[in-house]
């Protein structure tokens, strides 16, 4: 299921920000190398991504699903000078081309490149985080996001990819990933912890606050 019309889609994208080249040889090398690229967060989320990071200017992020580098380097824009952001993957098939593409970026010395379980890495983290960006394997978007929000700044963000599911979360007869989704969802939903706001932007990204 398609969430917003191709042509609607490309006029969006026409209207927003470029990506830089980096960002266009990312792009363009995972959908020519790297299975599934439709993981890649692309041109307008990217861009959205960007967008709140400068809006919030954190001291550290945490990202949880690097993939090819992507998003991270998005993230990473709105960084203070002295800022970071430690972005975590259990794949390590393209870490060197990952690690490549960090290198070229003008924002190298803010990026920690992890490669291993998140959840095993995250409680030996002792940075409070400003924001954080779960886009990995979705059955333990639960584990992680209740890792994460002890560690998380009072006021602090947290956007969750996918939520959307491509719009099988709405479905009646969902699949095992869509399930799992919508529990989180509803989860989210009833936590007084927090506020939160589902946007339809590509996959679906839930925007989370912290009170």
């Amino acid at each position: 299921m398609s969430l917003i019309d191709k042509n609607l889609l490309l006029y969006a994208e026409s209207h927003t920000d470029s990506e830089d080249s980096l960002l266009k040889e990312i792009n363009k090398y995972t959908h020519l190398h790297v299975s599934k690229p439709r993981m890649l967060s692309g041109h307008l989320q990217g861009r959205f991504l960007s967008f709140i990071s400068r809006m919030i200017q954190p001291h550290v992020i945490l990202e949880i699903g690097t993939y090819t580098g992507y998003s991270a380097l998005c993230l990473s824009e709105g960084l203070v000078d002295k800022g970071k952001l430690i972005t975590i993957d259990i794949n390590e098939e393209i870490s060197e081309k990952v690690r490549y593409f960090f290198g070229k970026s003008t924002l190298k010395d803010k990026i920690k490149y992890i490669i291993g379980d998140a959840q095993n890495i995250i409680p030996k983290i002792k940075e409070t985080f400003d924001l954080v960006f779960i886009d990995a394997d979705k059955k333990n978007y639960e584990n992680y996001y209740e890792m994460v929000l002890p560690k998380l700044s009072k006021g602090g963000f947290i956007l969750v990819d996918n939520v959307l599911w491509s719009g099988k979360v709405i479905d009646k007869k969902k699949d095992r990933l869509a399930k799992i989704i919508d529990h989180f969802n509803n989860k989210i939903q009833k936590d007084k912890r927090i506020h939160n706001v589902t946007l339809p932007v590509r996959d679906g990204i839930m925007l989370i606050q912290k009170k």
